[in-house]
C-alpha cells in the first residue's frame, strides 16, 4: 500500500521563515486579558461524523509555517490537509483579520534574503526590509505557485487533537472528526498575550501590543510603552511621532542594533562573520565595535547600559529608537511598580500621569487544542528535539516554534524538509529513520545554539539562526 499518496503540487523554487499567528485578545475594563481558560475536553467516545484519512497528515494553520510544511509534504508525495481558521492564507501577516498582531507600519526585522523560503526568492524589487503588505503578498504568491490552495481548507478551525490507534483524531469546527496518519502543528505562538500582574488599577486605555494597529489611539495622549522587544521599540518610536508625551519602561538595559551597517542589512553583515567561522568572542568584539561607531553607547542617549553580553538576548533591530530618546521624545523609565488610577508609579519612586498604556510584553506559548502531555511539555514550552520533533511520537510535529535572531521562514522551510524526509525514511529507509528516531529521543531540545541566552520566558524557544540552520541542513543531507 502506498502510505503517501501524491499531492497536486509542482516542484519549483521556494524560501522564507514563518512568523507565528496571533489569536484575539479580549479587552475588559480597558485591560487586556487572556481568553478564558476552558478545561480541556477530549473527543467524544463515538461520533457518526468520523472521517477516515489514515494516509494523510493534518497541518494546523496556513501561515508561513503551515504553507511551507504543506509544500514540502506535497513535494514528497505525502498527502495533507491544511486547516486554517481565517478566510485567507498568511497567518499573522494577514493584516486586518482578527487574529493578526501586525500593525499598519510593520516591516520585517530580518532582511528579505535571510527571510525568504529556500527555493522561492522574494521579488527583486522588494526593499531589503519588506512591509507587512509585501510579506503577505509574497506568502500568497507562494501558495499560488505551489498550488497549495488545493489542500487548504479556509474558515475552519481545529478544536481538539488526541491519539487514536496508530494515528490522531482531529475534531474540527462544525463537529467533523477526522482520523489522520499524523499532525503538524504550525499555527504559531504569537497569539496569547503575556500581561504582567501589577498591583492597583489603571483608569486609562490599556492594550497589548498585539492589539495595536494605528497611531490614532496614541495621538496627543500621554503614552507609556512597557517592554523593550522589537514591537515595543517600534510602537515607542511611532508614539514619539504622534503622542503628546511618550514614556518607555525597561526592565533592563539592552543592546540596540541599527537595521543597516556599512550600507547592508545588519543581519547580512552578521552572516558574513558567521560564515567566516569566527569564535563567538571575536564576533561580539567586531559587532560591538561596528555598532559603537554607527550609534555610540546607549547610555550616552540616556538609556541604561546593557546588563548582558551582546547576542545573549533576542536582538532589538531599530535605527530610530536612540534618535528619539536622544531628542527627548521618548523618556526612559524603569520597571512599573504599581497602577494608580490615571497615574503609574515606577520602581525609582517616580510617577507619571498616563492616558494610554501599551503592554509590549510578549506572548505565552499556548497550544490549546491538544493535551500538553502529548507535547512533552517542559516548563513554559514543549520539550521537542530542535523545537520540532517529539521524542516519542513519530507522527506529531510542531513547525515554527522557534524565535531566531534572524530568518524565521527559511528555517521553518528546512524544518519541513526534515519532517518530510523522516516520514519518507520510515517507509523506505528504516535504518536511517531509526538513527534519527534514536537522536530525537536522546538529544532533548538540542537547539544547536552556542549562545547561553538570558533566562527569561522571552528566550524559551530562542535559537541562533546560523547554527540552527547548519544543524537542520546536516540532518537533511543524512537522509539524502
Amino acid at each position: 500500500m502506498d502510505f503517501f499518496p501524491s499531492c497536486p503540487i509542482i516542484r519549483s523554487r521556494l524560501a522564507i521563515e514563518a512568523l507565528p499567528r496571533l489569536a484575539p485578545a479580549r479587552v475588559v475594563k480597558d485591560q487586556v486579558t487572556r481568553t478564558e481558560d476552558e478545561p480541556l475536553r477530549p473527543l467524544p467516545e463515538a461520533t457518526p461524523a468520523l472521517s477516515q484519512r489514515p494516509q494523510r497528515y493534518c497541518v494546523v494553520g496556513a501561515g508561513p509555517s503551515g504553507l511551507t510544511v504543506a509544500k514540502n509534504l506535497c513535494q514528497a508525495g505525502i498527502g495533507c490537509d491544511v486547516i486554517e481558521s481565517a478566510d485567507q492564507v498568511g497567518g499573522n501577516w494577514y493584516y486586518g483579520q482578527k487574529a493578526s498582531s501586525v500593525y499598519r507600519s510593520a516591516h520585517l526585522i530580518s532582511s528579505k534574503r535571510l527571510t525568504e523560503f529556500t527555493d522561492f526568492p522574494m521579488p527583486a524589487d522588494y526593499p531589503e526590509y519588506p512591509s507587512h503588505v509585501q510579506a503577505w503578498e509574497y506568502l500568497q504568491s507562494y501558495a499560488r505557485h505551489f498550488r497549495l490552495q488545493e489542500v487548504i481548507e479556509l474558515n475552519r478551525s481545529v478544536e481538539w487533537i488526541e491519539p487514536s490507534g496508530d494515528g490522531w483524531s482531529v475534531r474540527l469546527s462544525g463537529g467533523d472528526v477526522r482520523q489522520y496518519a499524523g499532525v503538524v502543528i504550525a499555527n504559531g505562538h504569537h497569539w496569547d498575550p503575556r500581561i504582567p500582574e501589577l498591583p492597583g488599577q489603571f483608569s486609562g486605555i490599556a492594550l497589548h501590543s498585539s492589539q495595536y494597529k494605528t497611531p490614532d489611539i496614541l495621538r496627543d495622549r500621554r503614552v507609556l510603552v512597557v517592554g523593550a522587544g522589537n514591537s515595543g521599540c517600534d510602537i515607542a518610536v511611532e508614539s514619539a511621532q504622534n503622542a503628546a508625551t511618550t514614556f518607555h519602561s525597561l526592565r533592563r538595559g539592552y543592546h540596540y542594533l541599527p537595521k543597516f551597517l556599512f550600507g547592508q542589512p545588519t543581519d547580512q553583515c552578521g552572516e558574513k562573520l558567521l560564515r567566516w567561522r569566527l569564535p563567538l568572542a571575536l564576533r561580539r568584539l567586531f559587532a560591538a565595535r561596528a555598532v559603537r561607531i554607527a550609534l555610540g553607547r546607549p547610555e550616552a542617549y540616556g538609556l541604561p547600559p546593557a546588563d548582558h553580553k551582546l547576542f545573549e538576548t533576542h536582538p532589538i533591530i531599530n535605527s530610530q529608537m536612540l534618535y528619539y530618546v536622544g531628542h527627548g521624545k521618548i523618556r526612559v523609565k524603569p520597571d512599573v511598580q504599581a497602577l494608580d488610577g490615571d497615574r503609574i508609579r515606577f520602581a525609582d519612586g517616580s510617577s507619571e500621569p498616563i492616558d494610554v498604556l501599551v503592554y509590549a510584553t510578549g506572548f505565552r506559548i499556548t497550544i490549546p487544542f491538544i493535551d500538553p502531555v502529548h507535547l512533552n511539555w517542559q516548563g513554559d514550552r514543549p520539550g521537542l528535539f530542535l523545537h520540532a520533533f517529539h521524542p516519542q511520537y513519530d507522527n506529531l510535529f510542531v513547525a515554527g516554534l522557534i524565535q531566531p535572531d534572524s530568518g524565521l521562514w527559511g528555517l521553518v522551510d528546512r524544518q519541513a524538509q526534515l519532517i518530510a524526509r523522516f516520514l519518507l525514511a520510515t517507509r523506505d529507509a528504516p535504518r536511517k529513520a531509526e538513527r534519527f528516531r534514536h537522536l530525537k529521543r536522546s538529544a532533548e531540545t538540542d537547539s544547536a545554539s552556542p549562545i547561553r541566552y538570558v533566562g527569561s520566558p522571552r528566550h524559551a524557544v530562542e535559537v541562533e539562526h546560523f547554527s540552527y540552520r547548519r544543524r537542520l541542513e546536516k540532518l537533511i543531507r543524512q537522509f539524502g
